[in-house]
């Protein structure tokens, strides 16, 4: 019995030794097999490193300023017999805005005036008499002096009335009428806002060590969403000689053309220096950047052999430093050669020692300045 036992046990043992031992072998071959297999290359698009050249910008954010801008007011208290303008016309310099009751000085006037014309007589008479000695010195001298005393009391009644007569200081567009026909109108109260804005000035603000790179005359590019996307140009006109005391930096004033009037005061726009000298840089596709918060990179496609060509190409993760941006590109200030191959999309998919095979039949077309159909 013991025997029978012995023999069992001996047996059990010797099948587990050999299923191990079987199962060793398979996972040794499976291993070899993974060690040696390579996964077949995928299709990538490519695009090459380029050298050219960007328009150098000084890019800052200012707000417009009408030319000239004021709010009119009334001078004087007194009741508005006739208003003159339509809300958000274009009035020049001179023209009638709005009259004040003025009967009571144009009653005075009239007196004055009377008064001056005696004067005159008065004045006239004595002077001829003076000539012939008929009169002493002292007598012409008292008419002479009633004679400009009654004109400057003519000219101070019309003085008043210019005063209830309200006219266009400048040029430009008028706001909203904020009076009525009728209404007792106030010393100081406001009548409408009148603003000059062909042209108009954009102010914007650069850091003070760029100072030294802008001068009066270079020329300033604008967008807005007020005028579509549009670029707009105008010139510095204006540098100021004192540092903002709170941010330290450089105020500037540009002068934009707006015949259109699109640009109105108050407006937010972006605002870019255009430098005389263009910048050379390093581009690549925005696209063929995989952007990561420890650093960017690209992936650049190269022979893993340079000696054997019939091999596929491999990636390669280049970490590198990019720069601004302009259109679909992206400039790169350090970490690529000019005329290295990278891939152009898709970056967000690929791994380093990837092997690859370059298909650009469907790649987009990159732009430095694309135009969207629904932009």
């Amino acid at each position: 019995m013991k025997k029978k036992i012995f023999a069992a046990i001996v047996g059990l043992i010797l099948s587990v030794g050999l299923l191990g031992g079987i199962k060793y072998l398979q996972i040794g071959a499976m291993i070899a097999q993974g060690k040696n297999f390579s996964p077949p290359p995928i299709t990538v698009t490519a695009a090459e490193v380029k050298k050219e050249s960007w328009e150098s910008l000084l890019n800052s954010v200012g707000s417009l300023s009408a030319v000239q801008g004021v709010i009119l007011t009334a001078e004087l208290s007194g009741k508005i017999t006739e208003i003159a303008f339509t809300s958000g016309t274009k009035v020049r310099e001179g023209d009638l805005l709005l009259k004040q009751d003025t009967s009571s000085e144009e009653a005075q006037l009239r007196a004055a005036e009377a008064e001056v014309l005696l004067a005159k007589l008065n004045f006239t008479r004595a002077q001829k008499a003076v000539n012939l000695k008929a009169v002493s010195a002292s007598e012409f001298d008292k008419a002479d002096a009633q004679y400009k005393s009654a004109m400057a009391g003519a000219d101070a009644i019309r003085t008043l009335i210019a005063k209830k007569t309200i006219r266009a200081p400048f040029s430009g567009r008028l706001g909203i009428r904020m009076v009525n026909l009728g209404q007792n109108l106030k010393g100081g109260e406001e009548i409408v806002s009148l603003q000059a804005i062909d042209p108009i000035y954009v102010n914007f603000l650069l850091p003070q060590h760029q100072l030294e790179k802008i001068q009066q005359g270079f020329r300033v590019r604008i967008t807005s969403d007020a005028i579509s996307g549009r670029n707009l140009e105008g010139k510095i006109t204006a540098i100021s000689p004192q540092l903002d005391d709170a941010t330290r930096s450089i105020r500037v004033q540009a002068t934009i053309e707006n015949a259109e009037e699109k640009l109105r005061p108050g407006m937010f726009v972006n605002v870019a220096v255009v430098m005389p000298e263009p910048e050379t840089v390093l581009t690549v596709p925005a696209t063929a950047v995989l952007y990561a918060p420890y650093s960017n990179s690209v992936f650049v496609i190269e022979q893993k052999d340079p000696e054997n060509e019939s091999d596929p190409p491999v990636l390669r993760q280049q970490f590198v430093r990019t720069g601004k941006k302009q259109g679909d590109y992206v400039a790169i200030e350090s970490g690529l050669k000019e005329g290295e191959q990278i891939v152009s999309t898709g970056v967000f998919k690929m791994r380093n020692g990837q092997t690859v095979v370059v298909d650009n039949s469907l790649s987009p077309e990159f732009k430095l300045n694309p135009k969207p159909e629904n932009s």
